[in-house]
């Protein structure tokens, strides 16, 4: 896949909080990425100097194979502050003025506003619309034109789970288009469901860079029973591999040092003479190896 948008040793300091420290990633043509961090990590300053509405102090980046420039800029579509539109116009008419004043066709108006869940409700002064539908009108400012590149920052804070469900949808819905998205959160169920890769940082530091998918893929325990469950935990505690357990009076949950094959655990065990009557295997959460990340970082 080609390469987007390309970061490298981005740095920018305010007084003496170093806001984004020596920070490189890629984002290719169809991922949907996730910037991911606690509120002051460096998310937003990012987005910021992304759209040169900030100058960063050091390092460089590149849209679609070439410094920034105005051409490039016009292929991206971007949210990255609050819903900001004329209170007592309709959704459509402050749609109209975006697109003149950007210059974009206003026959696209009526796509977005079906992509974006308020067409039904395109003739509504925007001061009625609920927190999630002037949410929402933002989002379908930021698509018209259709950009090749969507920024959105924190697009689900603030929002009752009605709404980040329906952002959420209309993110899937995007990207399932071809448009390439880059999504800056602090909520990590919503990367996860949401994201292809993930870039996560604290403190303006990249602590991770990588596929949800392979991250997701890492067991974090196992879940183990037999009809003997004290031979079961002496065997269990003399694989390798083994970390440590809990257990209760159906369940041993069974944590190791590293990822292991559900399928060898077993076969030891059998060997053993241990009959397995439950084996389930539980995948590590992208919180749980945030946390991670943090603790070896602290």
């Amino acid at each position: 896949m080609s390469t987007l948008l390309s970061i490298n040793s981005l740095s920018k300091r305010y007084g003496r909080i170093q806001a984004v420290s020596n920070l490189s990633f890629e984002v290719k043509k169809g991922e949907v990425f996730g910037l991911l961090g606690p509120n002051g990590s460096g998310k937003t300053t990012t987005l910021s100097i992304l759209l040169d509405l900030v100058k960063q102090d050091n390092g460089t980046f590149t849209w679609f194979g070439l410094p920034p420039c105005k051409e490039s800029r016009q292929r991206i579509g971007a949210v990255i502050e609050s819903p900001n539109f004329f209170p007592y116009l309709s959704a459509y008419r402050n749609l109209q003025i975006v697109a003149d004043i950007r210059g974009n066709a206003q026959n696209d108006i009526d796509r977005v506003l079906e992509l974006t869940g308020l067409y039904e409700r395109r003739f509504s002064k925007f001061r009625t619309y609920s927190f999630g539908m002037k949410q929402r009108l933002a989002i379908a400012s930021a698509l018209l034109g259709n950009p090749e590149f969507l920024i959105l920052d924190e697009p689900t804070n603030g929002l009752d789970p009605q709404g980040i469900a329906q952002v959420r949808e209309i993110v899937i819905k995007v990207a399932s288009t071809g448009i390439t998205i880059l999504l800056a959160s602090h909520l990590l169920d919503e990367v996860q469901k949401i994201c292809t890769h993930v870039t996560v940082l604290n403190k303006g530091t990249k602590l991770f860079s990588g596929e949800v998918s392979k991250v997701l893929a890492v067991s974090d325990s196992l879940e183990l029973w037999s009809d003997e469950p004290g031979r079961l935990a002496v065997a269990i505690s003399s694989h390798p591999k083994f970390q440590s357990m809990t257990k209760n009076t159906t369940r041993l949950q069974v944590y190791f040092k590293e990822n292991v094959n559900p399928k060898e655990i077993n076969e030891f065990l059998f060997a053993q003479g241990i009959s397995l009557s439950h084996l389930a295997e539980r995948k590590r959460t992208l919180e749980q190896h945030f946390l991670e990340l943090l603790e070896e970082k602290s």
